[in-house]
């Protein structure tokens, strides 16, 4: 039997693998037509409140703080909203490999965002590190291609970047919540506040769809979305930040762009170039020389 710790490695594990091969699903069901980016998050949410909501009844019975509740709409805004709205619209006009790459800036948000909020030390070595991470990231904008001749790089990337700024911050923002609150307790929230901020975007989309065009691989690439790469990741990152520290988590996202470059490839919805695979050494180094722990003081 799985040891806690031992648990929360692999539930971290299965997020990444859930969200690495979501890039090739979500990109073909929105690249296909099927169903534009706003809509797509709007019939995800509603599938994934109602499993939330369903499954709530697993949970302890929690009576919510009143003040925690503005951290559920905070939360829900960057972890929901903001999260999916530039994710899925940045991946209509990008690639898989290039949104993965992209996302594993998160470790080197994390860090900013500790030195600023936390007031963490920030040591030369880092400072390296986020440097270059960061120009990975906007090698991978400014010079990446697709296939795809209606493609815009640069706003898919910058969308998917704006995501993963989003998604560091809900991070740090559940971290306190995960200690106070079984998952299921506070995720149900926050997806509920979170649907109905996203229905003003995705509700005309979502009411345009035909369904009857769909395909069978349509309708297991939806469905793995919602409950794999939606309902199974949010109860799974909890699970793991009971366990580990945040930034521990966030360096599982080495492996999406391993996973999802593998699984774009294997399903032909993307392809490996020069400009990629630099961009992906910088972000990689940067993110390694972030990651690298303080050296302890040494006293006399």
């Amino acid at each position: 039997m799985l040891s806690k710790k031992n648990f929360a490695f692999l539930a971290a594990f299965l997020v990444q693998l859930f969200y690495g091969v979501t890039f090739t699903f979500a990109n073909d069901v929105i690249d296909g037509g099927y169903i534009k980016p706003y809509g797509f998050i709007l019939l995800r949410l509603l599938g994934a409140t109602t499993l939330f909501w369903i499954f709530s009844f697993l949970a302890p019975k929690e009576k919510i703080a009143p003040k925690d509740f503005l951290i559920f709409v905070v939360a829900a805004f960057f972890g929901v909203v903001l999260n999916m709205l530039t994710f899925f619209k940045g991946l209509s006009y990008t690639t898989p490999i290039h949104a993965s790459v992209i996302m594993v800036v998160v470790p080197i948000l994390v860090l900013i965002m500790s030195a600023i909020i936390l007031k963490e030390k920030v040591t030369s070595l880092k400072i390296t590190g986020v440097v270059l991470g960061l120009s990975g990231a906007l090698v991978l904008t400014l010079y990446g291609k697709s296939a795809v001749a209606t493609d815009n790089i640069v706003l898919g990337n910058f969308l998917v970047f704006i995501n993963a700024v989003s998604y560091s911050i809900y991070i740090i923002i559940i971290k306190q919540l995960t200690s106070k609150y079984h998952p299921f307790t506070f995720i149900k929230w926050l997806f509920l506040f979170g649907l109905l901020m996203v229905i003003p975007f995705g509700y005309s989309e979502l009411s345009t769809v035909q369904w009857a065009t769909f395909e069978p691989y349509t309708y297991f690439s939806v469905g793995f979305v919602i409950i794999a790469a939606t309902f199974g990741t949010y109860i799974l990152n909890p699970l793991a930040l009971r366990e580990l520290k945040a930034s521990t988590v966030s360096m599982f996202l080495y492996l999406q762009p391993v996973i999802a470059g593998i699984f774009a490839i294997m399903m032909g919805s993307d392809a490996l170039d020069t400009t990629k695979v630099i961009a992906a050494i910088l972000i990689f180094i940067g993110v390694y020389l972030v990651s690298k722990p303080n050296k302890p003081v040494k006293t006399a």
